[in-house]
């Protein structure tokens, strides 16, 4: 059998993968996995420094003193609205790796972080308008979309047995952006310098990655938008249930990582270098360990990974409550950092559930092999720009709650009762759709399937 070409097409330009058949493991072995590793690479470069933007707001409203003339609520605002637009724009980034390439597409749009950076820069002074912030908060918005790009490209790359790993290497080495651009902002704040710093810091950085993106990375000529594909995994049941159970993982990573250092100076009065010291680890640590959810969930099964995740959320958040209404900066500070690190966990868990659902229905539908493979890419590739976009909403629900409560009560005490609640709906959710089984319908498959081997979704 003749392996899969990876030599680029002369006619197309540029560096197009021709053939790509990641599922026969004599072309991964041979060429495929060196491929993927280096597009993996590359791709995690973009994804972090998008990340990093994104989320550069957590970093500048700890800046934006009382000279800014901007109220807690404003802050909350403006990092809401930085959520809001890097949810949205995580659909047609999705669909933009089929249109333009997967190499071509990580190019433009690490070349588009460019807009937020230099518009910031050039703005951030005190007296500058509240819409200006706003706005220039909102363009730094486009540097969430470029998860959803690099995951849908990534995940054309893998087998099926490596997507864990593969997906949660991916999202976790993009998530360390948020804590990276923490620690850049606390060195700055250290050193007494301004916004305008951490921003030049990152503007030749973002050329860099630009410039290797074009240079090392590949297009896969068979990743196609499918409309077709688009529109069932609209219809798909599963498609909006995993993206419920991403607000509570990713969401709450996102949304946490913008808020964190603002609760810590509305709530507990700490200053800008005291809030910084401690704002990164959280993410830092959330995102190193979402490869691991990944991992356990390729081991064990999403499901199963992410059912006690969210035990542990609630857990952790019932002690963010108490340490809340008694006033205990360190134990609240404690609970805040593992919450964080079950998210990432979380993360990893149910992102590998997705292609895992759609080959579970392939199966079930009575497809087999390549043909089940296929099934299975087609729907969890469409499904994932949504499950992303509207798993990201969640970071804009945390910083809403979170303005409300303190515009309410003084504290953020009542937004982590209403968190406490949603992740016990979450774990109800997993367990009732995912992991209930009742052992009679399992035999009645067996035998109705001549006791072909099915993967059930409580394996996932």
């Amino acid at each position: 059998m003749t392996a899969p070409s990876t030599a680029p097409a002369a006619s197309r330009g540029g560096r197009w993968i021709e053939q790509w058949d990641p599922e026969d493991e004599a072309f991964w072995n041979e060429t495929g996995e060196k491929v993927a590793r280096r597009n993996l690479l590359f791709s995690v470069l973009s994804e972090h420094i998008g990340f990093s933007i994104w989320t550069v707001w957590s970093v500048m409203v700890l800046f934006m003193g009382p000279e800014y003339g901007l109220t807690p609520a404003d802050k909350f605002f403006l990092v809401s609205m930085a959520t809001l637009v890097g949810a949205i724009v995580r659909i047609p980034y999705t669909f933009a790796v089929a249109i333009f390439g997967g190499r071509n597409w990580t190019v433009v749009s690490a070349s588009l972080l460019l807009i937020p950076t230099v518009a910031a820069f050039i703005v951030m002074e005190p007296g500058t308008s509240f819409n200006t912030f706003l706005i220039c908060a909102m363009l730094a918005g486009i540097g969430g979309g470029n998860f959803a790009s690099s995951m849908t490209n990534i995940n054309a790359f893998f087998p099926l047995r490596k997507k864990g790993w593969a997906l949660g290497l991916n999202a976790g080495g993009g998530n360390i952006g948020v804590p990276v651009v923490q620690l850049i902002g606390l060195a700055v704040i250290g050193a007494s310098g301004g916004p305008r710093v951490l921003l030049g810091i990152y503007i030749p950085f973002i050329v860099i990655a630009a410039v290797l993106a074009a240079v090392y990375m590949d297009n896969i000529s068979s990743v196609k938008n499918d409309t077709g594909a688009a529109k069932d995994a609209v219809k798909e049941a599963h498609t909006w249930i995993m993206s419920f159970l991403y607000i509570g993982t990713f969401g709450s990573f996102i949304g946490y990582s913008f808020a964190f250092g603002l609760v810590l100076q509305t709530q507990f009065g700490r200053t800008p270098l005291e809030s910084a010291y401690v704002t990164f680890i959280g993410p830092l640590l959330g995102s190193l360990i979402r490869p691991v959810g990944g991992a356990l969930a390729d081991k064990y099964g999403g499901a199963k990974i992410t059912l006690w995740n969210y035990v542990g959320m609630a857990a952790a958040t019932g002690i963010i409550v108490i340490a809340s209404m008694q006033k205990s900066l360190p134990l609240f500070t404690t609970a805040f950092i593992v919450l964080f690190v079950l998210s990432g966990l979380g993360n990893g868990s149910t992102f590998k559930m997705i292609p895992g659902i759609f080959q579970a229905k392939a199966l079930a539908k009575g497809l087999e092999g390549e043909e089940a493979a296929a099934y299975g890419r087609r729907l969890s590739g469409a499904s994932m720009g949504i499950i992303g976009a509207v798993g990201a909403l969640g970071g804009l629900g945390i910083n809403l709650a979170f303005r409300q409560s303190f515009l309410s009560v003084g504290s953020g005490t009542g937004a982590f009762v209403a968190f406490l609640a949603f992740y016990g709906l979450c774990f109800a959710v997993t367990w009732a759709v995912y992991l209930r089984r009742p052992a009679a319908a399992v035999a009645q498959n067996a035998a109705a399937t001549e006791a072909k081997p099915q993967l059930s979704y409580a394996e996932v």
